[in-house]
């Protein structure tokens, strides 16, 4: 049975309310939480001790009484003070939007890497809360199987982290992360030298992105209609219409307002997206908050230092029902029926082209080694073995251009 929680936030006008209470409904859900209502107040400035003021709070307590509520979750980033008071004057458990999201990450991160930089966030928001949170964040790590850690404590062994067990835990983690981030830029540096470009799908949660990436390259990544479905990265290879073979990465799917230290222990998996030679960035065209999607993903892309202008935006999610309105600034694709998939491949191939150069070129048979570093770089349109050598057409791109200008038949 799903913990039974009420949502509680203050509105200071810095965002949108409604959405912002909309979007942590949906974290709930992801974490088997049962939203069964939400308490909003009006105030320029939060409280110190509380947060909310101590009337909405009195108000809060009544209302939790009268609907059996377990959990409290609150739409901002509490202090370790704040949690430990306002749990006690509800009487009940108390967590905050980070502190929900790091439990969803926990669930999710399936790698050793993905465990590592979980537990990395888990650490870096406990350090500054240690005299305050008590059982809701009493396990060591992020990583771990199994639901409910971040908010069940009876039962389960408590681990009082002092502060410098949780600095060297830290240092540790750091150390660890810098040695996968090595292993990735040797990589990328593999892929750059061979000219393997890279796509990125970016987007916020649940989107589709993993859909997508099964759809175009036969895949069986998994899916499924709630936030953070997909925290760790995956790569698959997929062949365009051109015959040019691209690196298909999914990436961890944002949401608005992520918080900075996750953003910074996320970074070498979202970096994936900066090296990237073409970013997909991805929305819900059925969602009413597509809008808001590509803003927060183009603030995120922003952050991490990405090339802006190699970007495709893709009106995921087709198949539903989205209304009239179609955009024409990017394209509509639909993961589930196909919709579009070629048109997304053709769109792919187009911006790739762009680093090609052309080929009308007669090759000696004793360079027919070069033939490989066409298809490797780039594709062969047309081959005609004559006695002269081997007749090509094709493009490459215009690193190695300079292998093939003594071969040109004009």
């Amino acid at each position: 049975m799903n913990t039974r929680t009420m949502l509680c936030a203050v509105d200071f006008g810095r965002y949108n309310m409604e959405d912002s209470i909309k979007e942590l409904t949906a974290l709930c859900e992801a974490a088997e939480l049962e939203v069964i209502f939400s308490l909003v107040q009006n105030r320029d400035n939060p409280e110190k001790k509380y947060y909310l003021g101590e009337g909405k709070l009195e108000e809060a307590k009544d209302l939790a009484e009268k609907n059996e509520i377990e959990l409290c979750v609150f739409d901002a980033e509490l202090t370790g003070s704040q949690i430990r008071n306002i749990s006690d004057f509800l009487g009940i458990e108390v967590i905050d939007r980070t502190m929900l999201i790091l439990e969803i990450f926990s669930r999710r991160a399936t790698t050793a890497e993905g465990k590592l930089q979980t537990e990395l966030a888990l650490l870096k928001y406990r350090l500054p809360r240690l005299s305050g949170v008590g059982a809701s964040m009493s396990r060591q790590g992020g990583g771990g199987a199994g639901g409910g850690g971040a908010r069940r404590g009876a039962g389960e062994t408590k681990l009082e982290l002092d502060r410098r067990y949780i600095n060297q835990r830290i240092d540790f983690i750091k150390d660890k992360l810098a040695q996968v981030e090595k292993r990735r830029d040797l990589l990328n540096t593999a892929r750059k030298k061979n000219e393997v470009p890279i796509v990125a799908l970016a987007g916020y949660t649940n989107v589709g992105k993993s859909s997508l990436l099964n759809a175009l390259t036969g895949s069986d990544i998994f899916e499924k209609d709630m936030l953070f479905a997909t925290l760790d990265p995956t790569a698959r290879k997929l062949v365009l219409p051109s015959g040019q073979t691209v690196i298909l990465v999914d990436t961890v799917g944002f949401v608005s307002r992520l918080p900075h230290n996750m953003v910074e222990a996320f970074k070498s998996t979202l970096e994936q997206a900066k090296y990237a030679d073409i970013i997909l960035r991805v929305c819900d065209i059925a969602s009413e908050d597509r809008d808001l999607q590509l803003q927060v993903t183009g603030s995120v892309l922003a952050e991490i230092g990405c090339d802006t202008e190699n970007i495709i935006t893709v009106y995921n999610k087709a198949d539903k029902d989205h209304g009239e309105y179609a955009p024409r600034d990017g394209i509509i694709t639909s993961a589930k029926s196909g919709l579009g998939l070629d048109d997304l491949l053709l769109k792919i191939d187009e911006m790739l082209s762009r680093r090609m150069c052309d080929l009308d070129i007669v090759l000696p048979y004793s360079k027919t080694a070069l033939l490989n570093t066409i298809r490797e770089n780039g594709r062969v349109d047309s081959e005609n073995y004559t006695e002269a050598g081997i007749e090509i057409t094709g493009k490459v791109n215009r690193r190695y251009m300079y292998m093939f200008t003594e071969f040109s038949k004009i």
